[in-house]
């Protein structure tokens, strides 16, 4: 399948989207009448959305040089994930409303590895250049490991002076989603849900990380 092939069967995924039909059916049925492996159609649960969608996700969306003395509640795994999936030179989608999201469907199954450190040095990189009020990172407490990586995380975050806390908890979206603050996440529940977001993993990805990233000829939204 070319390039193109899988931009048409996009451009049908979102037709269907913008006329109200069910997302799982709709790319079942594209996914058919194109012949998508399960990799293509993972790509196209990633990516794309209705413009009524995107244009919601985009209008909350700040950049991340705004968090700039703002408090900031990161997705832990979730950004961590995206960034770890840049640096191993795997495929990256960046979506129809403006969120860089990994297309590895690892969260469950996710273990501390090589990238980790890296991605993290990364994260916090940033973090210290942009300089939040304050930084609470929340990981899955049922993906093993997430306590060890939590308190690793509060130990770089005073290491480079950024106020801030890590923790594990059973559903990091049930805080983030009652949070009025700033949230960094691509996860699409969290986003509709929150006030403000932003999207940090993409802001580590795009300038620093030189990884396959693949666009759905996104359009322009006023």
């Amino acid at each position: 399948m070319t390039d193109r092939d899988l931009q048409a069967a996009a451009d049908d995924f979102r037709c269907l989207l913008n006329r109200g039909y069910p997302r799982e059916e709709s790319l079942r049925l594209v996914g058919n009448r194109h012949n998508l492996n399960k990799d293509m159609r993972h790509l196209l649960h990633r990516g794309v959305f209705s413009d009524d969608a995107a244009c919601s996700r985009r209008g909350k969306t700040v950049p991340i040089t705004d968090v700039r003395g703002e408090p900031l509640i990161v997705d832990g795994h979730n950004v961590l994930i995206t960034v770890e999936s840049g640096l191993r030179n795997q495929v990256l989608v960046d979506g129809d409303d403006g969120f860089v999201r990994d297309v590895a469907a690892v969260s469950g199954r996710y273990r501390k590895g090589w990238a980790t450190h890296r991605a993290m040095d990364l994260i916090v990189e940033v973090l210290a250049r942009v300089t939040p009020a304050w930084v609470f990172f929340l990981f899955d407490a049922p993906i093993s490991g997430s306590g060890e990586l939590a308190s690793w995380t509060r130990a770089m975050l005073m290491e480079r002076g950024i106020p801030g806390d890590a923790r594990a908890v059973k559903v990091p979206e049930h805080v983030m989603k009652h949070h009025t603050g700033i949230i960094a996440s691509s996860d699409t529940d969290v986003i509709d849900h929150a006030v403000r977001v932003c999207d940090l993993a993409g802001g580590v990805i795009r300038p620093s990380v030189k990884a396959p990233i693949v666009t759905f000829g996104r359009r322009h939204f006023s």
